[in-house]
């Protein structure tokens, strides 16, 4: 294994990106001072997990960054990429080469790699410790830190041999244990605290669950009684409303009959006296033709009565009306208005009697209402003199609670006051005796002390001001940090929208395709024939047609099956096409042919508020005569009264309404919606696209929003981030300034230690003044303090025996009160309660009675209007009668002038004679069985009427009685469920009466009201017995104990735990003994050996400070070069000294190799000799490892395999140049 590639980007001086490729053996790099040689080491060791600044020698960590020089911008990062070679495999992992990667940014954050992938610091110090490199760094020698290791206390020395030996591991595991194991004693001792509180608690709350649970089972077996009983009131509520629903039903089927009975009886009255009114005239006709015969030939008998039969003729036998008297009819209509005014009187007095009973349950429920809210005032008003009292009571208690505790503490403040005075007197008197014999102070001391303070408060000074610009870099954090909250809502919010209009464009797209499936899907022989590109055929019409909005219903009305049809251009196109499905089977087609025809013109319209149908579609030039034709003479309107007045107006028109309603008048067509058409759907497309499209481009610039959000989040990041990085670098102000503070504390106890060295006896006396007039001091500033306390407490004791009597009367008072006190009473309450109940049953009744006047005063509503018409009719038609009469007279008149010709037409007269008699006894009949067949129609229609009034009074008493029983119902339902939580399918079908009732003895028996009525009592009694019970005990005992049996285990495993990090401790112990032994032995060895190599004649060894405890023993270097006694280093000359220090190194690199070392200038202060033992050492060590040496040493250069020069232009960047020296064999 050994260091095969290093490069560096922007780290320190290389600004540029940098590579050196190393070869097993030695590489030497060179170079003047200043050129950025070192900086080679500070990359090696910066990229292997090095996290000291000052080892890097900088003050910060930034400081490894390119800092920029006059010529070039400083960077924002370092990147070092070290690749070693692991083909030996000593390396932990499955790669022949391993690259490490260390990257830092200007801001603080630190980044790792190892093979390109992301990892830890961690993960990098583990990989390389299995090889001997650690923290301490120790086969990276840099400046300097020869006299680190000459300056080493015991305990470091030992850490470079355990380093060197593989033991920091160990120790890191054995701290990991004794961390867990100082934060698990914490645990163990609350979980046993726990423990034992919940098994104090398990045995009353066990009792409490015992209860709870004989409880719940007698509430089980009440609840199931009392469901059994509920569900067999439900039931039975329900048969009984079932059975007189089908009595209503019955009801209702019987009134509906009378009424289409009565309907026709009414038709057939009405067409009676059509008839009546028919034949009348014909009646009329042929008695006259008989009478004016008749009065023919009584001439042709004889001149003399002439004159009596036509008065008789004209008096006798004059055609009467036979019809009912007009008198009657109006008779009628008083009486029926007679009754309309009885029934408005009782729907007034209903109506009235509906208002009390309003009052009365209104003013019942506030009545109601004040009393609860008196009860509640009460009960509060109750409580609150019970708390009182409560309150009272411990006031008392606590005020003699004081009361003993002032006199108890006016007693020790008086025996502490006479022991102060008794100390004050003590240490005047000594204070004044040790006063006279007092030395002089010196002056000097004095005066370098307090440059020392000076110096510290300098100092502090410094650190407050690092701490306030920290503080600053905190608050400043604080607006970009808002910033970022708000940037983050904003986006959230973008989001949100872009999420709503893309799932508004996903609704949509899914309409529009639904809707276009439609318009397919409801083609038939149509969709052959545009799937068949035959020729002629235009397209759809739904297609080729634009409504105008809302108009679509009426026009798709109007158009019927054309606006689901096809166009094609001629009658021959539509004769191809019809004989083109019927070739193919293809169904059916409507079509519309777009030639022939001229165009229809449609005028004004007839009435306000209506359109003409084709001004409302839009069709291009071919269907326009078409559409025309299909849409002739159509309006469209607002509703039926304006589509009846425009049909009445103009007959040869036809309105449609546009909720589709077609009216004409001669047909009508309409009703509910109906099914929805082409047209229809077309428009319905059409809307739908231009939604699709709106609905786009809102997504569209929803996304642009959430853009701009993200790039506004991104931008309050980088602010966050930059602010953060400025917190950082002040906190590293505070640590610098807090190194000063150390430093110059340390220079100050310095001085103080000086000065107490100097003047220790007149410290001794100053302190002893000092202490002697402080306890004086304390004594009497302790008698004022207890002289005062004796006074505030007898002042307290005094206030609290007066404030004891006073609340001692008022306790006495308050419980005489409070011993009078009962429970308000609730009888009003429950009265008023019934009383309200009472109104609201009187205000329903009171309504039904309304409801039924209501219906009476509509059943007789314009029947007196009828009967005056009738009246109306009669008259004219006697007016009738009495022309009639008069004509005759008229007629009488002139057949007495032409008597003469009488008797040539006699015979012919007498066959008329015989003819009109005929036909009026015919006519007389047939008037007959019409008056007749009209009498005992309206007999029928009388008593059918009759009928029909007693039938609406029975379903009326019937609703009464059902309105009453459903609300029973709706009780009780509505009790299961607010109850007991059960909805009543579940009530029926589980507890129900055709349901066995479960017992403890395992057989079900049947259902039996009485016996579950007396369960129920049972279980009431049971649960009365039990007293007070803790309805969540159950849970909370068994919550309880499962979590006491969870705590137990825990506690065991902890234990468990315990014993095993214990044993881990000690397994690490032993294995950091047994490889720490072996090590120090071996680097013994070999520093004696190397010691009398760099010191030939001289003698060196290492010591153990405790032998008895090699897990703690720090290691000694003695050394004694020859022809010197000396055996301490710090007696030694510097050359001896760094010589020392190699050689120590270099023991533990023989004793524990490594696969690389580092060295910068460590021969810097030898000299040619000891340089030369130096290199003899460095060519042994070659042959095991790769040796990496900064040196301007000439001797050095010489023995390297390989040479880097490197140098620092203007720019004040470092450039590297390389060169093979020899050629060795690959390791």
């Amino acid at each position: 294994m050994y260091l095969k590639t290093l490069t560096l980007r922007g780290f320190k001086s290389f600004a540029s990106a940098t590579t050196l490729r190393f070869e097993p053996g030695i590489t030497a790099v060179v170079g003047p001072n200043g050129s950025g040689k070192s900086n080679v080491v500070d990359a090696l060791a910066w990229v292997m997990g090095e996290h000291s600044a000052k080892s890097l020698r900088g003050g910060k960590m930034e400081d490894v960054i390119f800092a920029g020089t006059s010529s070039r911008a400083p960077l924002g990062r370092a990147e070092v990429t070290l690749t070693i070679d692991n083909t030996d495999g000593m390396l932990p992992i499955d790669y022949t080469e391993v690259t490490i990667s260390r990257l830092m940014f200007r801001a603080g954050q630190s980044e790792y790699a190892i093979n390109g992938d992301t990892c830890r610091l961690l993960d990098i110090q583990e990989l390389l410790s299995d090889s001997g490199i650690g923290r301490e760094m120790h086969v990276i020698v840099g400046q300097g830190q020869l006299d680190q290791v000459l300056h080493a206390g015991p305990e470091e020395r030992r850490a470079f041999i355990e380093e060197a030996a593989g033991v920091l591991k160990h120790r890191k595991r054995k701290e990991k244990a004794l961390r867990k194991l100082d934060a698990m004693q914490a645990n163990m001792t609350r979980v046993q605290d726990l423990t034992t509180e919940l098994r104090r608690q398990l045995k009353p709350l066990g009792r409490q669950a015992e209860i709870a649970r004989k409880a719940a089972v007698i509430q089980a077996d009440l609840r199931d009684a009392r469901l059994r009983l509920l569900a067999d009131d439900v039931l039975t509520l329900r048969t009984t409303l079932e059975r007189e629903t089908a009595d209503e039903a019955a009801v209702l089927a019987r009134r509906a009959a009378v009424e289409v009975e009565l309907e026709q009886g009414q038709v057939a009255e009405s067409e009676l006296e059509a008839a009546e009114a028919e034949a009348q005239p014909r009646l009329a006709a042929a008695q006259e033709t008989f009478f004016r015969l008749s009065s023919l030939r009584e001439r042709l008998r004889g001149l003399g009565g002439l004159a009596a039969e036509r008065h008789r003729h004209a008096t006798d036998t004059a055609v009467e009306r036979r019809g009912r008297d007009p008198e009657d009819f109006e008779r009628e209509a008083e009486e029926v208005r007679e009754q309309e005014r009885v029934l408005a009187e009782l729907l007034a007095d209903e109506q009235e009697s509906l208002a009390r009973a309003v009052a009365r349950r209104t003013e019942t429920e506030g009545a109601l209402a004040a009393e609860e809210r008196r009860l509640a005032a009460e009960a509060r008003a109750a409580a609150d003199r019970r708390e009182g009292l409560a309150r009272l009571r411990g006031q008392v208690g606590a005020v003699r609670s004081r009361a003993g505790a002032a006199e108890e503490e006016i007693g020790r403040l008086t025996r502490s006051l006479e022991e102060a005075e008794q100390r004050a007197e003590r240490a005047q008197a000594e204070h004044d005796g040790q006063e006279q014999a007092e030395p002089a102070a010196d002056p000097a001391l004095a005066e370098e002390l307090e440059i020392a303070l000076e110096v510290v408060e300098q100092a502090r000074e410094s650190v407050e001001r690092a701490r306030a610009g920290v503080e600053e870099a905190k608050a400043a954090v604080a607006g970009p940090n808002a910033a970022l909250g708000a940037a983050k809502a904003a986006l959230g919010v973008a989001r949100k929208a872009d999420q709503e209009a893309q799932r508004q464009v996903a609704a949509l797209e899914a309409r529009f395709e639904a809707l276009e499936l439609g318009l397919i899907s409801g083609a038939d022989g149509g969709a052959v024939l545009l799937g068949a590109d035959l020729a002629g055929v235009l397209g759809p019409v739904a297609a080729m047609l634009t409504v105008r909005p809302g108009a679509e219903v009426a026009v798709a009305t109007v158009l019927g099956a054309a606006a689901e049809a096809v166009a094609v251009e001629s009658l021959q196109s539509a004769a191809d096409a019809i004989e083109f499905l019927r070739n193919e089977d293809g169904g059916q087609a409507s079509m519309v042919i777009a030639a022939g025809g001229a165009e229809i013109q449609t005028g004004s319209v007839p009435v306000a508020g209506a359109e003409w149908a084709i001004n409302l579609v839009t069709v291009p030039a071919e269907l326009r005569a078409a559409a025309a034709h299909l849409l002739a003479g159509v309006l469209v309107v607002d509703d039926l009264t304006i589509a009846r007045k425009a049909v009445e107006q103009r007959p040869e028109l036809r309105a449609v309404t546009r909720s589709g309603d077609l009216l004409g008048a001669y047909a009508a067509r309409g009703g509910s919606a109906g099914g929805t058409s082409a047209l229809q759907v077309r428009a319905a497309l059409d809307e739908a696209g231009v939604a699709l499209a709106a609905a786009r481009v809102a997504a569209e610039q929803a996304g642009t929003a959430m853009e701009e959000a993200a790039e506004a989040e991104g931008e309050a990041q980088f602010a966050v981030e930059s602010a953060q990085a400025r917190v950082t670098e002040t906190q590293t102000g505070v640590q610098t300034a807090q190194a000063g503070v150390n430093a110059a504390q340390v220079a100050l106890d310095q001085v103080r230690a000086r000065q107490r060295d100097a003047d220790q006896r007149v410290a001794a006396v100053a302190k002893r003044l000092a202490q002697l007039d402080a306890a004086a001091r304390a004594a009497r500033d302790e008698c004022e303090r207890l002289a005062r306390g004796v006074r505030a407490a007898q002042e307290a004791r005094d206030r609290d025996a007066a404030g004891l009597t006073e609340l001692e009367e008022r306790l006495a008072a308050a419980s005489e009160e409070g011993e009078l006190e009962t429970e308000p009473t609730t009888e009003m309450r429950d009265e008023l309660a019934e009383i309200c109940a009472v109104a609201r049953q009187s205000e329903m009744e009171a309504r039904l009675a309304v409801r039924t006047a209501e219906e009476r005063a509509r059943g007789i509503e314009g029947k007196a209007d009828g009967l005056m018409r009738a009246a109306e009719r009669e008259r004219e038609e006697r007016a009738r009668a009495a022309d009639l009469r008069e004509r005759r007279r008229r007629h009488a008149r002139v057949a007495q002038a032409v008597v003469r010709g009488i008797e040539r037409a006699l015979r012919m007269l007498e066959t008329s004679i015989l003819a009109a008699t005929a036909e009026r006894d015919e006519a007389e009949q047939a008037r007959g069985q019409i008056d007749a067949s009209l009498k005992s129609i309206r007999i029928r229609v009388r008593e059918l009427s009759g009928e029909l009034d007693k039938l609406v009074n029975r379903a009326h008493g019937s609703e009464v009685a059902r309105t009453e029983q459903r609300m029973r119902l709706e009780q009780l339902e509505m009790r299961a469920v607010e109850e007991y939580g059960v909805e009543t399918d579940t009530l029926i079908a589980e507890y129900g009466p055709a349901e066995p009732v479960p017992t403890g003895d395992g057989d079900p028996v049947p259902y039996v009201r009485e016996e579950q009525q007396k369960r129920a009592r049972a279980a009431d009694r049971q649960m009365s017995q039990l007293g007070k019970v803790n309805p969540l005990a159950l849970e909370e005992f068994a919550a309880l104990e499962e979590r006491h049996s969870f705590l137990t285990s825990q506690l065991e495993d902890l234990k468990k735990t315990r014993r095993d990090l214990l044993l881990v401790v000690k397994e690490v112990d032993d294995r950091v003994e047994q490889v720490f032994t072996a090590a120090f032995e071996d680097v013994a060895r070999e520093f004696e050996t190397i010691f009398t190599r760099v010191f030939p004649g001289g003698e060196g060894r290492l010591l153990l400070t405790d032998p008895t405890d090699m897990l703690t023993t720090g290691v000694e270097v003695e050394a004694r070069p020859p022809g010197k006694k000396v055996k301490r280093l710090s007696l030694l000359s510097g050359g001896e000294r760094s010589l020392t220090a190699v050689a120590f190194l270099v023991s533990i690199f023989k004793a524990r190799p490594s696969p690389f070392y580092v060295m910068d200038e460590v021969e810097a202060a030898l000299d040619d000799t000891n340089t030369q033992r130096l290199l003899t050492l460095f060519e042994e060590l070659r042959q095991t490892s790769q040796i990496i040496i900064i040196t301007h040493q000439k001797r050095t250069m010489e023995i390297a395999d390989a040479l880097y020069g490197v140098s620092m232009r203007g720019d004040g960047v470092t450039h590297v140049i390389s060169q093979r020296l020899r050629e060795h064999e690959s390791a």
